[in-house]
């Protein structure tokens, strides 16, 4: 079987991108991790071919990418879905909702995990905890976040999905970009939509509002108290 190649302008295209990326570091193999999400974002998977092309722009064997490829969960061997919903079962996702969450999903969508619906709309997957344990239990959609879900809301995300509808997380870009879309911005080229939506919400800063109603600060270690001048204001992690 003849191993696909790249179309000219497409490879011309991805060589350009690639010394844009090694360009980033000071010496080039490093630039590994951002050239595989810029190989999704043009095969929707870690293809062949474009194991072949990062090996031959580091200079590296294809066994040495593909290593790398097969150690990071949000790199794909085969085609994924244009949305990528990851259900978080972890522990505290678990505990209020999470595992009942991907099971409604997995039965309404007839896959399981890493598997994608035959539209290839949906990838669905089992996610780590995704460091939004404040909203739990979480589903990320091509890695922007819905909070708060339930087997019901997660079923109507999907079938909004799937029916091409524009769906919006509840913080980060105002829309979710596709898998393609979103893998670039991985690859470190910007899409000018980092300061979209809403930052950290109302659950995560709830803490340090109460913080600083009380006048709480956080303790100072006694071997810095005892070298910091009795004038001098304290350092930010302090406040």
């Amino acid at each position: 079987m003849t191993e696909q190649i790249y179309a000219p302008d497409v490879e011309a295209n991805l060589r350009a991108d690639i010394e844009d990326i090694k360009s980033r570091y000071p010496q080039a193999r490093s630039a590994l991790l951002p050239m595989l999400h810029l190989v999704q974002s043009v095969d929707g998977y870690v293809s062949a071919r474009g194991v072949a092309l990062c090996a031959e722009a580091l200079d590296i064997t294809r066994a040495e990418v593909s290593a790398v490829a097969t150690f990071y969960s949000q790199y794909r061997r085969h085609p994924n879905g244009e949305y990528n919903v990851g259900v978080c079962t972890n522990a505290l996702c678990a505990v209020l909702g999470g595992d009942e969450i991907y099971e409604a999903v997995s039965d309404h969508l007839g896959v399981g995990h890493d598997e994608t619906t035959e539209d290839g709309s949906i990838t669905l997957e089992r996610l780590e905890c995704n460091a939004a344990c404040d909203y739990a239990p979480v589903i990320m959609v091509n890695w922007e976040f819905f909070d708060n879900q339930t087997p019901s809301s997660a079923i109507q995300l999907v079938d909004a999905i799937r029916a091409g509808e524009t769906v919006s997380p509840t913080r980060g870009a105002d829309t979710v970009g596709t898998f393609k879309e979103i893998s670039r911005v991985l690859a470190g080229f910007e899409d000018g939509r980092a300061d979209e939506g809403v930052g950290a919400g109302e659950a995560t800063l709830l803490g340090l509002r109460i913080a600083r109603e009380n006048g709480w600060t956080a303790p100072v270690r006694t071997e810095d108290a005892a070298t910091r001048p009795d004038d001098a204001a304290p350092s930010e992690e302090e406040k």
